[in-house]
C-alpha cells in the first residue's frame, strides 16, 4: 500500500468539509436552519459529530461557510464576466455584473442558499441573517456607486442624473428582481428578465443605448 502524503490528507479533509457543506446545504434548505442540527447534518453527510467540529466552530461557522462558498463580490462577477467581452465601459460593466450573477443565481446550489438565507433562517446564535444579507446588499451598492460615478465622469449619462439617486433606484430593481424570483424559482428565468429589467433601467440614465 503506497504511503499516504500531507497532499492526500489535505485533499481528504477539503472533501470531508465539502461532504457537510453539501449535507449542510441540504437539511437547511428542507427544514430551515433552526430545526436542522449538528448530529443531523453529520448522520446525513454519513459521518459523527466530531468530523463536524473538527471543521467547523459551530452551527454558525458552518452557516457562513455555506453562504461563503457562493458568494461572489459584484466587482468580482464584472471581472470574470468581462474576460469574453470587448466592451468594460462602466455601464456595459454594471450590465454584464449582473447578467453573470443572475446566470450563477440559476445554478442549484446558489438557489438554494439564497433561498436559505432570505427565507429559511431565523436569528439564531452568534449569527443575525440580516446581517449577512446587508453585507451583500452594501457590497452591490458600493459597486454600483462606483461604476456610476465612472460613467457620468465620462459622459456617459444624461446630465440631469444624479448618480447617488441613480445608484439607490437601480439597488431597489436588483432587490426587487432577486426577491420576487426567489420566492418561486421556477416561475420565470432571472438570467433573461433580470438582464432584461436591468438594461432597460440603465437605459434610462444613459446618453445612449447600450449594444
Amino acid at each position: 500500500m503506497a504511503r499516504r502524503t500531507k497532499a492526500d490528507a489535505k485533499a481528504d479533509a477539503k472533501a470531508t468539509r465539502e461532504t457537510l457543506l453539501d449535507a449542510a446545504e441540504e437539511l437547511f434548505f428542507e427544514r430551515g436552519v433552526a430545526r436542522s442540527s449538528l448530529e443531523q447534518i453529520a448522520r446525513h453527510a454519513g459521518m459523527t459529530r466530531g468530523a463536524v467540529y473538527w471543521h467547523f466552530r459551530n452551527k454558525a461557522d458552518l452557516f457562513l461557510a455555506m453562504v461563503e462558498r457562493v458568494r461572489m463580490p459584484f466587482h468580482e462577477l464584472v471581472s470574470e464576466a468581462s474576460v469574453t467581452h470587448s466592451d468594460t465601459s462602466p455601464l456595459a460593466a454594471i450590465l454584464l455584473g449582473c447578467e453573470h450573477g443572475f446566470q450563477r443565481l440559476e445554478k442549484p446550489r446558489y438557489m438554494r442558499v439564497h433561498a436559505i438565507l432570505v427565507h429559511r433562517c431565523e436569528f439564531f446564535s452568534d449569527v443575525d441573517p440580516r446581517e449577512t444579507q446587508e453585507a451583500m446588499s452594501r457590497d452591490c451598492f458600493n459597486a454600483l456607486s462606483d461604476y456610476l460615478e465612472d460613467a457620468s465622469q465620462q459622459g456617459l449619462l444624461k446630465p440631469e442624473v444624479d448618480t447617488l439617486i441613480a445608484t439607490q433606484l437601480l439597488q431597489a430593481v436588483i432587490s426587487g428582481i432577486f426577491h420576487d424570483w426567489v420566492r418561486d424559482p421556477q416561475a420565470y428565468s432571472i438570467h433573461e428578465q433580470g438582464t432584461k429589467l436591468v438594461k432597460a433601467q440603465l437605459e434610462l440614465i444613459s446618453l445612449r443605448p447600450l449594444g
